[in-house]
């Protein structure tokens, strides 16, 4: 069952988006800030919090306890000290926080979290992705609410591939069962939603990178499906 409140902790990119998505979904949305600076933010309430033991402050205003909190510190130590702190106060809290990589996930697991949603550092946006995509907005809903094995991965385009020079906007992704295909990361890194005007004109070349979300087992055959190999960034994550 979902919360009547939603409490953000951090205001960046991440939590705009997560705000955008959730705004019909809960009665009351709070946004805590670290920087003081935040909270002359002419779009969004704010209101600045000091990572501290003290939740009274909090609790004046809302039950903390009947709400669902996302921790998106930017910090990894920060956002690992709020879950600690959250945890030990509220025993039941349900607390969805991000992390960067696969070792920070398994530390914001350990420190309370009940979900972690593993960012690849590369490709920043995928959740900004994700959440403007009305098809996979009931990926996200797994993702944040139930226990799932749903995972990001990032598929590699080999020279061998089927879809190699064919156009983006081409392709029919629903013949591949079980992948959401979110975006596309050039050579140098950059990224793009792939329904944007500019993807999809995109024609698909050997070392481009497309991230999709799915099941294991639909992941591993995709990549046989289409030729590719699933590409590793070991600097920062590990399948």
């Amino acid at each position: 069952m979902l919360k009547n409140s939603a409490l953000i902790f951090g205001f960046n990119n991440y939590s705009t988006e997560i705000i955008k998505n959730l705004k019909n979904e809960y009665k009351e949305i709070k946004i805590y800030s670290l920087d003081e600076e935040d909270t002359h933010n002419e779009q969004y309430d704010i209101t600045h919090f000091d990572l501290s033991d003290n939740w009274q402050d909090i609790e004046d205003d809302i039950s903390i306890e009947e709400s669902i909190v996302f921790c998106v510190l930017e910090e990894t130590s920060e956002n690992i000290f709020l879950v600690i702190s959250l945890r030990a106060s509220y025993e039941n809290l349900s607390i969805i926080a991000v992390a960067s990589h696969k070792e920070n996930a398994n530390k914001l697991l350990m420190a309370g979290a009940n979900k972690v949603i593993p960012l690849v550092e590369t490709t920043a946006d995928i959740i900004t992705n994700m959440l403007e995509n009305p098809i996979s907005n009931s990926v996200l809903h797994e993702i944040l609410y139930e226990e799932s094995d749903l995972k990001i991965a990032q598929i590699k385009i080999s020279n061998e591939s089927h879809i190699q020079d064919e156009e983006l906007s081409s392709i029919d992704w629903s013949h591949y069962h079980g992948i959401v295909v979110l975006s596309l990361m050039h050579k140098d890194m950059s990224s793009e939603f792939i329904y944007s005007s500019k993807a999809k004109r995109h024609i698909i070349q050997e070392g481009d990178v497309l991230v999709v979300v799915g099941y294991e087992k639909d992941i591993k055959e995709f990549e046989k499906q289409i030729g590719s190999n699933r590409y590793v960034n070991w600097s920062n994550w590990s399948w």
